[in-house]
């Protein structure tokens, strides 16, 4: 139903774009955002009835005070919730600061601890409107580089190509290479997957610009085991964590947290 919603909006269109090397599952279907994958998140944002957003607070700190949580970031004053519900990645909840160090008890952190992820580097690079790039796919994986695993000409992908917007390449490294320059220089580590990606599409032009990210948490490779998309770690006041890293690391594994996560948190208020 997420999806059928989904794409009778236009958030989700079906992929139609040619897509090298890209193993299907049977019975599977794939799709695209083509204004992005924020776009899923806005959609839902509009549909909250009000909720007001803050983007860029980095959460450091949550104590227990006088019956609420006390949340403290790097930046402004502590604020007192409710309820605090966590989806950041797990390793980064466990690098909380204050009381939930102590609530979090020794077979939950145990728990939280097994988790994974892989870390890969993206690169994205930007073409003023009207470049071409001449190459039969919109996406393709690549399976014999040490450096790179998957590069997509995103508009061509999002099958939204036009005059007056410039073209973007987007590349993901493999996760071997993600985790051996996990805390290389910036700079060298662009180099390294630009001469490699030189290699194996020749007749890219030269970008407008060219944006840098690495991707500490990328993919789960081992959920938190034994929860079903959620871990409540104190009841009252609620302290609920979830997302993908107690799922799995696509659209439906964030679904089926998501629904975990609602209805826990309604039988609480």
């Amino acid at each position: 139903s997420f999806y059928e919603e989904l794409l009778s909006h236009g958030i989700l269109k079906p992929l139609t774009a040619p897509i090298e090397g890209m193993v299907v599952k049977e019975g599977s279907c794939n799709y695209v955002a083509p204004q992005g994958m924020s776009s899923v998140v806005k959609y839902y944002l509009k549909q909250s009835a009000g909720a007001d957003v803050f983007y860029e607070q980095h959460v450091t700190c949550i104590s227990l005070r006088d019956g609420k949580w006390e949340v403290s970031r790097k930046m402004g004053p502590p604020e007192q919730f409710d309820v605090v519900v966590l989806t950041m990645p797990v390793p980064q909840i466990l690098q909380l600061q204050g009381d939930i160090v102590n609530i979090i008890n020794g077979s939950q952190r145990q728990q939280l601890e097994s988790a994974s992820y892989s870390s890969r580097y993206a690169l994205g690079l930007f073409y003023e409107a009207g470049t071409q790039i001449d190459v039969p796919w919109a996406a393709q994986y690549i399976t014999d580089n040490p450096c790179i695993r998957f590069i997509s000409i995103d508009n061509k992908k999002r099958n939204i190509e036009s005059p007056e917007i410039g073209p973007s390449v987007v590349v993901h490294t493999t996760v071997t290479f993600g985790s051996e320059h996990l805390d290389s220089d910036p700079a060298e580590v662009q180099q390294l997957i630009l001469n490699h990606l030189e290699r194996i599409v020749p007749s890219l032009p030269k970008p407008a610009s060219i944006k840098c990210q690495k991707w500490r948490y990328s993919q789960v490779t081992k959920p938190v085991p034994n929860c079903l998309g959620q871990m409540i770690l104190h009841t009252q006041p609620l302290l609920i964590c979830g997302g993908d890293g107690f799922t799995f690391s696509n659209f439906s594994g964030c679904i089926d947290s998501a629904m975990s996560l609602a209805e826990a948190v309604k039988s609480h208020l």
